[in-house]
C-alpha cells in the first residue's frame, strides 16, 4: 500500500499521496489540497515546495553529492568534455563517438549569427552591464528565427537547441569584446567547441592566437561545473516562462536575467569585489577573517559557504586544482590573486570556519580563474550563464515533453478589505 500523509484541520482529516524518488526524497503531493480542503501552502522562496519530478540533476547537500543524470560531478568533470555533457543533460543519455560528432557539426553549421545583430550591439553603450546586452541579444534571435518551435516534435526542437547552442558563445564574445573595445569574431569551425569560444573571446587582431591547453581544460571544467545545478532560481524561470509555452529563446532570456542577481549568477563577480576591497585596505587578511566572525561587524565574507550545500561544495574541490594550473601555467602576480589565496589558507585552518563548514566554494574559485584569464569582473556572471545554456536547455525541454502546466503559485492576501470608492473631491 502507498505511504500517504494526513492532515488534520478543524475536525476534518484530509490525505494525500507520499512520492518518492529515485534517491529516496520523499515529497506530499497536494494537488488535491485547496479544492479538498480550502487550504494552501505558504512557502516563501519555495524553500519547501517541489515544482516538478525531475530526472536531470541530483543535489545532496549534507553530504555534498552532485550528479548529473547519475553521472557524478568529479567523474564528469575529469573525463568528459563540455560538449558531452550538455548532450547529456539535454538528452539524458552521453553521446557515442558518432552522435557527439553529428551534434558538434550541427552546432557549427548554426555558428553564424545575423550581420544585423550587429545594430542591436552598437546600440548599447560601452558602460552598458554585460548580463543585460547577453539577455537582449538572446532575446533578439526570436525576431531572427520567428518560426513557432513544435516542441512535441524532436526534430523542430533538436534544431532550435542546436541553434542556441551554436549562436550563444558568439553572443558572449560579442559581448566580452564589444566592452573590450575589440573587433567581433566568428572564431574558427576546425576547433572544438570549447577552443573555439576561448578564441572567439581573446584572439587579438594582431597577434597569431595561441592555445594554453591548461587553460582551455580549466574553461572547460568550469562550464561542466556550472552546467546544472537543480531547481535553482534561474531554472525555475526558465521552467515558469516556457510553462506558458513562450519559447526556447525568450525562456532562456528570462533565466539569463534571473541569473544577473547578487545572490546567485553574480557571487563570483562579488568575490572579486570583495578581494578588490580587502587588497584596497591594505591586503590584510588575518583582520578581515576576524572580522568576518564577528556577529557585530557588517563585513561579509563572500565566496564561502553555500546555501544548498552544508559541507564541503563537490564542485570547489574540482576547480581548487584548476585555479593552481591556470595561475601556475600563466605565471599570473596579482595582488588580488594573494589575497585569495590568503584568505582560502585561513579559512581551512581556523576552527571557526571549519566547524561551520564554511569551505571556499565554486564562486570563490571560479572568480580567480576568470581574474587570471583577463575576463572582466562584470564579465563573470556570463561565463557563469554560458556554463549554465545546456541545463536551462535541459529544463525547458523536459518541462515542455512532460507537458507540465502553466506556472500559477497562489498567495495569502494580506491587503484591505472592501473599502467603499471615494470621489477626487471628498479624499
Amino acid at each position: 500500500m502507498a505511504d500517504k500523509a494526513s492532515l488534520s484541520f478543524r475536525g476534518e482529516t484530509y490525505e494525500f499521496p507520499v512520492v518518492e524518488g529515485t534517491e529516496k526524497e520523499l515529497a506530499i503531493d497536494i494537488k488535491s489540497l485547496r479544492s479538498s480542503s480550502g487550504l494552501i501552502t505558504l512557502d516563501p522562496g519555495y524553500k519547501n515546495t517541489g515544482s516538478c519530478e525531475s530526472a536531470i540533476t541530483f543535489l545532496d547537500g549534507e553530504k555534498g553529492i552532485l550528479r548529473y543524470r547519475g553521472y557524478a560531478i568529479e567523474e564528469l568533470a575529469e573525463k568528459a568534455d563540455f560538449l558531452e555533457v550538455a548532450y547529456l543533460l539535454i538528452f539524458g543519455e552521453l553521446p557515442n563517438k558518432e552522435q557527439l560528432a553529428k551534434f558538434h557539426s550541427d552546432i557549427k553549421a548554426e555558428s553564424h549569427v545575423d550581420e544585423e545583430m550587429k545594430k542591436i550591439l552598437d546600440g548599447f553603450p560601452k558602460s552598458a552591464h554585460p548580463m543585460g546586452v547577453l539577455s537582449a541579444l538572446t532575446s533578439a534571435l526570436i525576431a531572427f528565427n520567428p518560426s513557432a518551435v513544435d516542441v512535441t516534435s524532436e526534430e523542430d526542437l533538436y534544431h532550435a537547441i542546436v541553434r542556441l547552442l551554436a549562436k550563444f558563445p558568439v553572443l558572449v564574445s560579442w559581448t566580452l569584446r564589444k566592452k573590450m573595445g575589440l573587433p567581433l569574431d566568428y572564431g574558427d569551425d576546425s576547433l572544438g567547441y570549447v577552443e573555439n569560444i576561448h578564441k572567439m573571446m581573446f584572439k587579438r587582431p594582431n597577434r597569431e592566437y595561441r592555445v594554453h591547453e591548461e587553460v582551455v581544460q580549466a574553461l572547460d571544467q568550469l562550464l561542466i561545473l556550472h552546467a546544472d545545478h537543480e531547481q535553482n532560481c534561474s531554472a525555475s524561470t526558465v521552467r515558469i516562462v516556457g510553462s506558458s509555452h513562450a519559447g526556447l529563446f525568450a525562456s532562456i532570456s528570462a533565466g539569463i536575467s534571473a541569473l544577473w542577481g547578487p545572490l546567485h549568477g553574480g557571487a563570483n563577480m562579488a568575490v572579486l569585489e570583495m578581494l578588490e576591497a580587502i587588497q584596497a585596505d591594505g591586503g590584510d587578511t588575518k583582520k578581515y577573517m576576524a572580522k568576518a566572525k564577528d556577529k557585530d561587524d557588517p563585513f561579509r565574507l563572500m565566496g564561502f559557504g553555500h546555501r544548498v550545500y552544508k559541507n564541503f561544495d563537490p564542485r570547489a574541490r574540482i576547480i581548487k586544482k584548476a585555479a593552481d594550473q591556470v595561475l601556475g601555467q600563466l605565471g599570473v602576480e596579482d595582488p588580488i590573486l594573494e589575497v585569495a589565496k590568503g584568505l582560502e589558507k585561513e579559512a581551512l585552518e581556523d576552527p571557526y570556519f571549519v566547524e561551520r563548514k564554511l569551505y571556499p566554494n565554486v564562486d570563490f574559485y571560479s572568480g580567480i580563474i576568470y581574474r587570471a584569464l583577463g575576463i572582466p569582473i562584470d564579465m563573470f556572471t556570463v561565463m557563469f550563464a554560458l556554463g549554465r545554456l545546456p541545463g536551462w536547455i535541459a529544463q525547458f525541454r523536459e518541462m515542455r515533453l512532460n507537458h507540465e502546466p502553466i506556472g500559477r503559485p497562489r498567495q495569502v492576501y494580506t491587503g484591505e478589505n472592501y473599502r467603499p470608492f471615494k470621489p477626487l473631491n471628498k479624499r
